[in-house]
Parts: C-alpha cells; structure tokens; sequence
C-alpha cells in the first residue's frame, strides 16, 4: 500500500515547495487512482462510488485527451449546502503517471505555494494539503473496498 508523504516545513517563516515530495505525491495519487477505477471513461460518463460506510460519491469523466484526463470527483448527495461538500477536479497525466488536483472547492487554479497571510485566506502549502487529502480519501476508498458502477 502507498505511504502517504507529508509536507517537510521546517518552521522556517517563508514555506518552500519540495517538489520531490509533491511528485511523489502524485506518483501515489495516480497509483491508487487507476487501480480504484481501472476504467477509461468517456467525457461525460459517471461512476458511482459507494463505500460500506459514508456517503456515495460520482467521478465523472471532463476531459479526455491522447496523454491525460480530467476527472471531477463530487459528493452525491443533493444537499442544499453543496459548497460544504467536497468537490475535487483531478488531472490524470498518463504519460508521466501522475495525478494531480487542479481545484478544489472554490480554488479553481491552486498554486504551489501562496504568500501568508493572504487576502483568501489560503494555507500556504494549499496545494500540498488538496493532494494529500486526495491521497487519503483513495487509501480510504481501497481500504473500504468501494462498490464502483457506472451511474
């Protein structure tokens, strides 16, 4: 099973990206990834992800290209207050094999690293902290042995 990677700060004032551990962050992200959903979807196309505990959630294919794809990942449930719900765009590179979020929530570019504090109010490491939330939440997914189906 994949370790997850944490961040390495090391209390200096100003956060510096360590790329390495970021790529290898989506070297794991894209690992799980295609072994959860081993399925090449069609733009447009749903799975319906149903874990033995919690909420369902939908992977929906965006975009699709020779080298990559696009993938929203969404909460299913149709609850009014959706902005609290998690809701990642996720970048495929099949080339390089990696994965990596795009957006999240409201970010719809993440930076590698924003000044602090900033006018958003984002983390510095806001980048990091998306991936690495996807990387738990697919460790989640394959220790709960989801049901996947086309929705």
């Amino acid at each position: 099973m994949m370790a997850m990677v944490m961040p390495s700060n090391t209390g200096s004032s100003r956060y510096r990206v360590n790329l390495d551990e970021l790529m290898q962050l989506y070297a794991a992200n894209y690992s799980l990834m295609t072994r959860l959903f081993p399925t090449q979807l069609e733009v447009g196309q749903i799975l319906r992800l149903t874990p033995k505990l919690g909420e369902d959630y939908l992977l929906e294919s965006k975009e699709l290209t020779r080298y990559t794809a696009l993938y929203e990942i969404r909460q299913a449930s149709a609850q009014a207050y959706n902005y609290l719900q998690p809701q990642l765009l996720v970048r495929l590179y099949h080339d390089a094999r990696l994965a990596e979020v795009c957006a999240s929530q409201q970010i719809y570019k993440l930076k590698p690293r924003y000044d602090y504090p900033n006018k958003k109010m984002h983390h510095q490491d806001e980048k990091h902290q998306t991936n690495q939330f996807l990387n738990d939440w697919l460790v989640f997914c394959l220790k709960q042995r989801i049901k996947v189906e086309f929705a």
